[in-house]
């Protein structure tokens, strides 16, 4: 019984000095709390260096550091520092602001500062000149970039958007980076004051020619006193037009960089071929001619003609040119060959004399391919009265006039067999012929040998011709050209 009590009386003081320990506890943190009050104790930071700091770009940044105290009113500064996190970081490879923060803890509660580090690019471009050894300048480039490079710090290669400009005897270099900063150099230019090179023309300095397709200018040539070929930098301009009569000049000149030009003239003088007057026939002829071929029908007609012994004219094309090898039987067989047109294309022919010349000589150079000599006769497409030409107003007179001072005779006709729309019936083709035939004296007949049904007419045309005394030829350059009246 006794020992129960005794423990009983254990356990009572045992819960007594609990509660002796919390009040005592519980005063304690009540005056630590009354001191802190009291005290304002707070956290202290010191940051060495600036908070806020500029960096030259490429400059490697160093932490100058950051520590924190606690720090009061009645206890003062307490020499324990605090432990420190440091957020962000600086890239002095990058232009712009880098924003550092220093944290720490105390008496649960977060505090932090800053520093603020701005990366700049103050550092200016480089430019370098480049030099070439023995370098001297001509007059026609002047003073010749030997070459600039420019580079910076944070960009890197600049040298593209370097500006160059020619300031008197000197050049002045400039260039920014993008930040700004901006470099200048000078070069100091050499001497350039130098002799003009001398042109030289080839050949003589007036040329006389006959009215052609084409005229070869000898060309000229240039050099300096330093003994540099210039001739390449020579620029011509060609007033020749070659198939027309006239007094014209060749200009060549050679302008420097500076704008400083030298130049020399030819003249030529182009003179018209000497054209034969006109024969007329004493006795009945008929000359036949055929436009278009050759084509289909042609080897027939070449056999008719032969077997009769008659000589006709052929105004060639090549719109059939796998009949082509037939111009060169109808002229080993005494028969005339002369220029129609190519492609037969009025459209085209017609829209400018670069154009009418371009088509008339391939022609030419078939026929000669085919016979071995060029020819002098020539029929335009739709005759010289067409007005399809037209379309460029006055082309035909211009045409005629540097087609005879080439020394081409052209022919049109006073006999229309009726084959190039009016009929495609050969017996209305023979009275068409024989009725035109009658009113003249001389005829020149207009047929195409592409049209079978115009073809087969020519037999009785010959047969009717020699029963009625005519005689039949074929075009020579001094022949009737029975010219139309030029409508253009």
């Amino acid at each position: 019984m006794k020992e129960k009590q005794e423990q009983a009386v254990r356990k009572k003081q045992r819960g007594r000095g609990w509660i002796v320990a919390l009040a005592i506890l519980a005063i304690l943190l009540l005056t630590a709390s009354m001191l802190t009050l009291l005290d304002a104790r707070h956290v202290r930071f010191y940051m060495t260096g600036d908070e806020d700091v500029t960096l030259e770009y490429g400059t490697p940044y160093v932490e100058p550091g950051v520590y924190a105290v606690t720090a009061g009113r009645l206890f003062g500064e307490l020499p324990e520092r605090l432990p420190i996190e440091t957020c962000g970081s600086v890239d002095s490879e990058r232009l712009g602001t880098y924003v550092l923060r220093y944290k720490t803890r105390w008496f649960f509660a977060d505090s932090e500062v800053e520093r603020r580090v701005t990366i700049v690019d103050t550092t200016p471009p480089v430019i370098e000149l480049r030099t070439i050894e023995g370098y001297t300048p001509t007059w026609l480039t002047g003073y010749a970039e030997e070459g600039y490079s420019a580079s910076d710090n944070c960009d890197g290669d600049l040298t593209g958007k370097v500006r160059r400009t020619a300031e008197g005897e000197r050049i002045v270099y400039t260039v920014s980076d993008s930040s700004g900063n901006t470099a200048t150099v000078v070069r100091e230019l050499p001497d350039l004051h130098y002799d003009p090179p001398v042109l030289t023309l080839r050949g003589d300095a007036h040329v006389t020619m006959e009215a052609g397709l084409r005229y070869e200018d000898a060309g000229c040539t240039a050099a300096d006193n330093l003994g540099n070929d210039l001739s390449a930098y020579v620029e011509t301009e060609n007033e020749v037009v070659p198939w027309l009569a006239g007094e014209y000049e060749v200009r060549y000149s050679i302008t420097s960089e500076k704008g400083d030009t030298i130049g020399a003239v030819r003249t030529v003088t182009v003179l018209p071929h000497g054209l034969p007057a006109e024969k007329l026939p004493e006795e009945k002829t008929i000359y036949l001619t055929f436009d278009d071929g050759p084509g289909p029908y042609t080897e027939g007609l070449l056999d008719l003609l032969k077997k009769y012994g008659v000589k006709a004219t052929f105004f060639v094309t090549d719109q059939q040119s796998d009949y082509i090898d037939l111009i060169g039987r109808a002229f080993r067989e005494g028969h005339s060959i002369g220029v129609h047109t190519l492609r037969h294309d009025y459209d085209y022919i017609y829209a400018s004399e670069e154009n009418y010349f371009e088509d008339f000589f391939a022609m030419e150079e078939i026929i000669y391919k085919q016979t071995g000599s060029y020819t002098q006769l020539f029929r335009f497409p739709g005759g010289s009265s067409n007005t399809v030409s037209r379309i460029n107003p006055g082309i035909m007179t211009r045409l005629t006039q540097a087609m005879n001072d080439m020394g081409y005779q052209y022919f049109d006709w006073n006999v229309v067999s009726g084959d190039a729309g009016g009929t495609n019936k050969t017996k209305e083709i023979i009275q068409n012929i024989k009725d035109g035939c009658a009113e003249h004296r001389v005829s020149v007949i207009l047929q195409h040998d592409i049209k079978d049904y115009s073809v087969a007419a020519v037999e009785s045309v010959i047969k009717w011709g020699k029963e009625n005394g005519y005689a039949f030829r074929a075009l020579t350059l001094d022949s009737p050209g029975m010219h139309h009246g030029l409508n253009n």
